[in-house]
C-alpha cells in the first residue's frame, strides 16, 4: 500500500520518518541473532509481494503479509521492510524516498500491534487459536494499513482525498482475503511441519 510522492505535505512527511527512525531504532534494538534469518525471509517476501501491485489512484494495491510478518517479528518489521521498501523505490520506482518513512509506517506499524496481540496464540499447540491469529494477522495487517493510509491521506488533505480513500479501501478487499487465506495457511503449516519455528518466535 505504497502512498505516491509529491502527494503529503512537508510536516507529515518529516512526522513519518520521525516515527519511522524509532521503529527501526526499537527494531534493531530487540531484534534477537535468532531470528535474523526470519526477518531476512520475511523481507524478501514482502519486497516480492509488493513488487506484483496495481495502480489506484495515489496509491498501490497489493499484497503486504504485514499481520504475518508481525506475529513472528515484533518490531524487527521496521528494518525488515525497510529493506524491501528502499529495493522497491530503487530498482522499480514504487513509492518514493520522501515518502519512505510514512509508507514504513502504514505497513509496519499494524504488524506490531498484531505481534503484541496473537503471537501467543500462534505459539501455543492449538490448532482453533493459530487459525485466529492467522485470521487476525490478515485482517488487522492489511485493514490497519488501509486505515492508516486514509488517516495520513485525511489529515494531510482533508477532503480533497475523500473519493481517493473510499477508492483504496475498496480495491484492497481482495487482498484482505489473499492475505488472510496465505496467513493462515502459512502458520497452520508450519504448526504441523516445523512447530520449531512458530517457537522460535517466543
Amino acid at each position: 500500500m505504497h502512498l505516491s510522492e509529491g502527494v503529503l505535505h512537508t510536516p507529515t512527511l518529516i512526522t513519518g520518518a520521525a516515527l519511522a527512525v524509532s521503529g527501526i531504532a526499537i527494531g534493531l534494538r530487540t531484534m534477537r541473532q535468532s531470528l535474523l534469518p526470519l526477518t531476512a525471509l520475511f523481507a524478501a517476501a514482502f519486497f516480492v509481494a509488493g513488487t506484483i501491485h496495481v495502480p489506484v489512484g495515489i496509491g498501490s494495491v497489493h499484497l503486504i503479509l504485514n499481520g504475518m510478518a508481525g506475529l513472528f517479528l515484533g518490531w524487527a518489521v521496521f528494518p525488515a521492510f525497510l529493506i524491501a521498501l528502499v529495493l522497491q523505490v530503487l530498482f522499480f520506482s514504487f513509492g518514493g524516498f520522501a515518502v519512505l518513512g510514512v509508507n514504513l509506517c502504514i505497513m509496519a506499524l499494524p504488524a506490531v500491534v498484531v505481534h503484541y496481540l496473537f503471537r501467543r496464540w500462534m505459539v501455543e499447540d492449538n490448532r482453533r487459536k493459530q487459525l485466529l491469529a492467522g485470521v487476525a494477522a490478515g485482517i488487522i495487517g492489511v485493514g490497519g494499513a488501509a486505515v492508516l493510509a486514509s488517516l495520513v491521506l485525511t489529515l494531510d488533505g482533508g477532503r480533497a482525498y475523500q473519493d481517493l480513500i473510499f477508492l483504496l479501501i475498496i480495491s484492497h478487499i481482495p487482498v484482505f482475503l489473499i492475505d488472510t487465506a496465505v496467513s493462515v495457511a502459512v502458520i497452520l503449516l508450519l504448526a504441523k511441519m516445523y512447530p520449531m519455528v512458530l517457537s522460535a518466535t517466543k
